[in-house]
């Protein structure tokens, strides 16, 4: 459960309390046809779910080889792994940039100092089943007392003083994707299917509903899917191509 204030203020009592939930829905990127539905709380990540998902979509309908589409919600190395160890398939998700700096770097990739230079590769590391590799300061064993950009690890009473960072090197599924590639961009664009199909489901009333329960929420949802899909089969046997429209298939049954 939820609270919208209307003024910032604490003394202003005003707000209104709201039971939130979430509608995962994968959805066929060719036809525009939900595929699976689960109804979870609000608080729940869209990537806790794929798996049950997946499982329980291609339970219906085979996804073996199928490619995964995704905005950046599902941006972990765990759905990465499942789409392409289990199913066999290729995840178009975006890079989730939150959480994460872009510090200056060369074109070859080394970062670059306070200075405006370049730092040295030193060796590589691998802990947690990820290989970094690691870049030290140009100046580390210089004679000189004082460093170009006075940097706090400068004294550090170590032999090799200055500044240390770590890049972790593209070695897993998820970091080898070329997402500037133009088929990754056209693929990713099938995504729309998603967002139009979302807008047919909002204009059932879903957004505010007069149930409380989490079952009885769930419940609704699964109903407010089962019209589009009816819709869809009769425009197959009433010879129509279009079932996007209620309206013109009503008018050509």
């Amino acid at each position: 459960m939820g609270v919208h204030y209307a003024s910032n203020q604490h003394k202003e009592r005003r707000y209104e309390f709201y039971w939130g939930y979430k509608n995962h829905v994968p959805v066929d990127c060719i036809f525009g046809l939900p595929l699976y539905e689960l109804t979870t709380p609000a608080n729940v990540m869209d990537s806790a779910v794929v798996e049950n998902i997946l499982h329980s979509a291609n339970a219906v309908l085979p996804i073996k080889e199928c490619t995964f589409i995704g905005d950046k919600g599902y941006d972990t190395k765990a759905v990465y792994n499942l789409v392409k160890d289990v199913y066999g398939g290729e995840a178009v998700i975006p890079l989730n940039k939150r959480r994460t700096k872009d510090p200056k770097k060369l074109s070859v990739g080394n970062p670059i100092c306070g200075t405006g230079l370049a730092m040295h590769k030193d060796g590589k590391t691998t802990d947690h089943g990820r290989t970094r590799q690691k870049f030290c300061c140009p100046f580390r064993q210089s004679k000189t007392g004082v460093c170009p950009c006075n940097h706090k690890n400068w004294n550090n009473g170590k032999k090799n003083r200055g500044y240390t960072k770590y890049q972790t090197l593209p070695t897993d599924y998820r970091l080898s994707i070329d997402r500037e590639f133009f088929c990754f961009k056209r693929i990713y664009a099938l995504r729309s299917k998603c967002k139009r199909y979302n807008s047919r489901f909002k204009t059932t009333g879903q957004e505010r509903l007069w149930v409380r329960s989490g079952s009885n929420a769930a419940n609704l949802n699964t109903r407010a899917h089962i019209p589009a899909l009816a819709v869809a089969l009769a425009a197959v046997f009433s010879g129509s191509h279009s079932y996007r429209s209620p309206k013109q298939l009503r008018r050509s049954a």
